[in-house]
C-alpha cells in the first residue's frame, strides 16, 4: 500500500524543503456547482507533492482502495472536511500530499453522495482510472461520516406519448419509461439482431442498443460456446440471480455450444417490457473480463453508461463469474420486469426454457 504524508499548509511540513527536482501538482477540489477533482488524476514520482486546494462547498481528500472506491482505507490519509463559504474568493484551505513511492493511490470525497457521483481522484492509476470511477458511481459511499440517506434509484413511470406509425398515421401509445431513457420513435415493434461471438471474437455485435417496449432482441450464437446472462451495472460479471436484493432471477440463455463447421446457429430471444436499463454478459470463463458485455437502454448521458459498464467488467476481469464451459446451464423464465425470453435451437422451433439441456461442450 502506498503511503503519503498529509499536512495542512500551516502545519510543520514546509514546501521549501521539497527537493529541487521534485514536481508540484495543483489539484482543485470542488467549486461552485462542481463535484470533481481537477485534474482527476496525476502521474507522480517519488518526492513529488500534490497540493489540494479546497473550493466550495465542503469536501475531503480521503484515501480509499480500488476495490472499495467510496470507503476509507484503514491507515490511509484523510484531510477531514474543509468547509468553504459560498462567497469566498480567496484564502482557500489546502492540504499537501508527498509521494513516497509510485504505486497507485485511490482517493475520494467522503461528503454524502459525492463519491457515487464520480468525485474520485488517483495518483499513478495507469489505465484503471475509468474503471475506478465507474465502480464509485455504481457502489456509492460504503463508509461516510454524514448521516444523510443516499438517493434511491428512479422507478419506472407510465408515459403516454403520440408517435407516428407505419404509413404516416399518428397513434397514442402508453408504455413504461425509465427516467432519462430515449423516447419511442415507432409504433411498430422492432426485432433487434445481435450476434454473439464468432471466429476469434468475444463480442456482442452490436453491444449497446436502444429498444422500446414491445421490441424483441434475438441473440444468434456463433462459435464457440457463449451465453447471454442478465447481470447488473454494479456487478457486471455476476448473474442477477446472485446479486439481486429483490429476488430477481434475470434471463439466462444457458451455454450455446456451436461447432466450428456449423451451418445452423441457435438463438435466444428476449422481449423488452419497459425502458429500464438492462445489463448482460457472457458467463463463459474469462469472457466478461475481456469486455464481452451487452446493454439495452443504457443512459449514455449519465455515469452508468455502457462504456463505464464495460470498463468495470474488464477491471474485475470476470473473477466473480462462477460458470465455465463445462457447465451446461439452463435458461430462466423468471426474468426481471424489463425482459421476457424464449430460446430456439433452429429456425421456427421454440423450446421451453426450463427444458433446455445441451450436451455438446467445449
Amino acid at each position: 500500500m502506498m503511503f503519503f504524508a498529509i499536512t495542512a499548509v500551516l502545519a510543520l511540513t514546509s514546501l521549501a524543503a521539497i527537493p529541487a527536482r521534485a514536481a508540484t501538482f495543483n489539484v482543485t477540489v470542488g467549486g461552485p456547482g462542481v463535484l470533481r477533482y481537477d485534474p482527476e488524476s496525476v502521474n507522480a514520482n517519488v518526492g513529488d507533492t500534490i497540493i489540494f486546494t479546497f473550493k466550495q462547498k465542503n469536501h475531503t481528500v480521503t484515501q480509499s482502495s480500488f476495490g472499495a472506491p467510496c470507503a476509507f482505507s484503514p491507515g490511509g490519509f484523510d484531510s477531514g472536511f474543509r468547509p468553504v463559504a459560498d462567497n469566498a474568493t480567496e484564502g482557500f484551505p489546502t492540504s499537501v500530499l508527498t509521494v513516497e513511492n509510485t504505486n497507485p493511490v485511490w482517493v475520494y470525497c467522503k461528503q454524502t453522495g459525492h463519491c457515487q457521483q464520480g468525485m474520485v481522484f488517483a495518483v499513478n492509476p495507469g489505465d484503471k482510472f475509468a474503471a475506478f470511477q465507474a465502480a464509485a458511481n455504481a457502489s456509492g459511499a460504503a463508509n461516510t461520516t454524514s448521516s444523510a440517506a443516499a438517493t434511491s434509484t428512479p422507478s419506472v413511470v407510465t408515459v403516454t406519448a403520440t408517435v407516428t406509425a407505419n404509413g404516416g398515421s399518428v397513434v397514442t401509445t402508453t408504455y413504461g419509461s425509465y427516467p432519462g431513457s430515449a423516447q419511442p420513435t415507432s409504433a411498430q415493434p422492432v426485432n433487434h439482431q445481435v450476434v454473439v461471438g464468432g471466429v476469434n471474437k468475444l463480442t456482442f455485435d452490436p453491444a449497446n442498443i436502444t429498444a422500446q417496449p414491445g421490441d424483441t432482441i434475438s441473440f444468434q450464437f456463433m462459435v464457440k460456446n457463449h451465453t447471454v446472462t442478465q447481470s447488473s451495472f454494479a456487478a457486471p460479471c455476476r448473474a442477477l440471480s446472485a446479486t439481486s436484493a429483490s429476488g430477481q432471477t434475470g434471463f439466462d440463455s444457458g451455454f450455446m455450444p456451436v461447432a466450428a463447421n456449423a451451418t445452423s446457429f441457435p438463438t435466444f430471444t428476449v422481449t423488452v417490457n419497459d425502458t429500464t436499463p438492462v445489463w448482460a454478459y457472457c458467463r463463459q470463463a474469462g469472457h466478461c473480463g475481456q469486455g464481452m458485455v451487452f446493454a439495452v437502454n443504457a443512459i449514455e448521458s449519465g455515469p452508468n453508461n455502457f462504456g463505464a459498464f464495460q470498463a468495470l467488467a474488464r477491471q474485475l476481469n470476470g473473477t466473480s463469474a462462477s460458470s465455465t464451459a463445462t457447465s451446461s446451464g439452463s435458461s430462466s423464465t423468471n426474468t426481471s420486469a424489463a425482459m421476457s425470453a424464449y430460446a430456439s435451437r433452429s429456425a421456427g422451433v421454440a423450446l421451453v426454457l426450463a427444458g433446455l439441456v445441451f450436451g455438446l461442450l467445449m
